[in-house]
């Protein structure tokens, strides 16, 4: 009888360590996601003078053929960017949501669906975040409770440099844990004259150079060496349009580097848009929520 009860307590045991969640350890002090809409993945092989991509790529890991969500339109897609989900739980589902279109699966204290910005929130509630972009549809999915400084660069398309300015100011100034700075200008690019065209990889070659130049806003706030740097996009493009179910509307690169990433790898397994939310979760040591789908790439890190 006595081995029968201690037989057990040691199973009760076990199972309660089994139980527990898994906690990782934090891999890095910083984020810096640099999102660039209409970004396909077909065009870093034509791309010309994007030196700093491509050093990000030789250095780094990157895939040419992360998978946009259906539509593969913008909200939808920034949405499962941010929020680690497909569209089936998160809620959005068009290319303008402003609120989910299906009730969401799951709502935090600010009674939206969880967000990066929101879980890194809720487990450090001391941090800096900061989001900026050049699309307003961005401020609808990213939960902009939890974000220290969301704004918006309004009048770029006169001052193609104001989002890159910003996004320099808040790096060198406060710091971030987590920052996403998103660009709208190539997407634009592409519905006004068209993907894989000229004036395409033209304006790709610009966002090169203010891409250098928050790579060196990292260095003058001193974090530089203890950021990870993202670079990804919300979906591809075909003639002036995208939202359909094509490789070239779907398929997107991205790009990771930085401390404990490896260098000059492919990245070769699958990868769907909502596993970015979930690799940044990971480099931060963050449990992330079960209504979440997505999953950490985990061939990048050493």
């Amino acid at each position: 009888m006595k081995k029968v009860i201690l037989l057990l307590l040691c199973l009760l045991v076990v199972t309660g360590i089994q139980a527990k969640p898994k906690q990782t350890k934090q891999r890095a002090g910083h984020v810096l996601v640099i999102g660039i809409d209409g970004w396909g993945g077909y065009s870093l092989p034509k791309a010309h003078d994007i030196p700093n991509i491509t050093w990000l790529m030789q250095h780094g890991c990157y895939t040419v053929k992360k998978r946009s969500v259906l539509p593969s339109s913008s909200g939808v897609n920034w949405a499962s960017m941010f929020n680690g989900s497909c569209p089936e739980l998160h809620g959005y589902t068009t290319w303008g949501s402003h609120t989910p279109e299906i009730p969401s699966a799951e709502l935090n204290s600010h009674g939206v669906f969880p967000t990066i910005f929101s879980i890194l929130r809720d487990a450090r509630p001391d941090v800096v975040t900061g989001c900026i972009a050049e699309w307003d549809g961005i401020k609808y999915v990213v939960d902009t409770l939890s974000i220290d400084n969301y704004d918006l660069a309004i009048g770029w398309e006169m001052d193609t440099t104001l989002l890159c300015e910003m996004a320099e100011r808040f790096i060198i100034d406060r710091k971030p844990t987590l920052m996403a700075v998103c660009w709208d200008q190539l997407d634009h690019t592409g519905h006004t004259i068209g993907h894989d065209t000229p004036e395409y990889y033209d304006k790709l070659a610009q966002l090169d150079v203010y891409v250098g130049r928050l790579l060196q806003a990292l260095k003058t706030a001193g974090i530089y060496d203890d950021t990870v740097i993202i670079m990804t996009s919300d979906h591809g493009g075909v003639d002036k349009g995208h939202g359909g179910k094509t490789l070239l509307e779907m398929e997107h690169p991205f790009i990771i580097y930085g401390p404990g990433i490896r260098s000059g790898v492919e990245i070769i397994e699958p990868m769907m848009q909502f596993d970015t939310a979930a690799t940044i979760a990971y480099i931060l040591g963050l449990d992330t929520p079960r209504s979440w789908v997505g999953r950490p790439v985990l061939s990048v890190f050493e």
